[in-house]
């Protein structure tokens, strides 16, 4: 029996273990476990990075969300006042600057102030002689794109008075300096040339409020015009008196903005707030940043 017990126990040493049913299965299940995990990894990451790409998407779709408003001469910032809550109401961020209308330097630099505070890239706009200072300050890289409203829109070399010089409107008898070279409008020039389709009470308002302007901001060439490397839009008032309405549409095809007519004074903002605040929305929502 000795022989046969030593003979078993070499076959046993010799050959290799085989695994029984139960640890054949535990091996399965944690192959399994694994490739499930690996496969949730995996499934995870796709879904942030698809979920960014749509945010992205969604993002720049959208086009941009602060806009700067920018006042004329003999205006403020209110001016403004019907429009900024519609825009609001939009979901834009909106900030209505107080130039001081004492030069073309110190308007552009009180406008880049305003830039300065700015997180992301804005919309632009300008009415009137703050077409010319956006033209002037607007070459800033988070400037998104220019929406003229009844503007001048001088070229490189060019000044406001240029402008108005080369296309005379009725306006010009109702300017009235004083000793210090600053211009006001007449009552009579606010209520028939520069906001002749407001109510009388309103009129007054701008009677009452309106800011005079240098001569000399008016006499200031523009240096680098910011309508030639960014994207541009025209609001032009079809029945202006301030500005030629032919003068705004040749400015708005030397541009190759995208444009509106309405039949509407100078002050298109405060006679059609609702067209004028449609146009921006829309200026905006078209508006990228490269």
């Amino acid at each position: 029996m000795k022989p046969e017990k030593a003979v078993i126990g070499a076959t046993n040493r010799g050959s290799k273990p085989s695994l029984t049913p139960l640890t054949r299965k535990s091996s399965l299940s944690a192959y399994f476990t694994y490739c499930g995990l690996a496969c949730a990894l995996l499934a995870t990451v796709l879904y942030f990075s698809s979920a960014h790409r749509v945010l992205a998407q969604s993002s720049e779709s959208q086009g941009v969300r602060d806009v700067i408003l920018v006042h004329g001469a003999w205006a403020d910032g209110s001016n403004w006042s019907k429009v900024i809550p519609l825009l609001e109401a939009r979901g834009l961020k909106v900030t209505a600057v107080q130039l001081p209308l004492t030069s073309l330097a110190d308007d552009a630099a009180t406008l880049k102030r305003a830039f300065a505070l700015e997180d992301g890239p804005f919309l632009l706009v300008g009415h009137s002689y703050g077409g010319s200072v956006i033209t002037e300050a607007g070459n800033d890289p988070k400037v998104a794109g220019l929406v003229y409203v009844a503007a001048f829109a001088p070229g490189k070399g060019e000044s406001t008075l240029d402008q108005i010089k080369a296309n005379p409107t009725p306006v010009g008898a109702e300017l009235r300096p004083d000793a210090s070279g600053f211009f006001k409008l007449s009552d009579k020039g606010i209520v028939e040339d520069f906001a002749p389709d407001l109510p009388e009470a309103a009129q007054k308002v701008l009677i009452a409020t309106q800011d005079p302007i240098a001569g000399a901001a008016l006499g200031v060439p523009i240096s680098t015009p910011a309508w030639r490397n960014k994207p541009s839009w025209f609001v032009i008032a079809g029945d202006d008196r301030m500005i030629s309405p032919k003068l705004e549409e040749a400015e708005a095809q030397k541009m190759k903005a995208k444009s509106i007519t309405i039949s509407s004074s100078h002050v298109v903002m405060l006679s059609h707030p609702v067209e004028v605040a449609d146009f921006i929305e829309r200026a905006a929502h078209e508006s990228h940043m490269d």
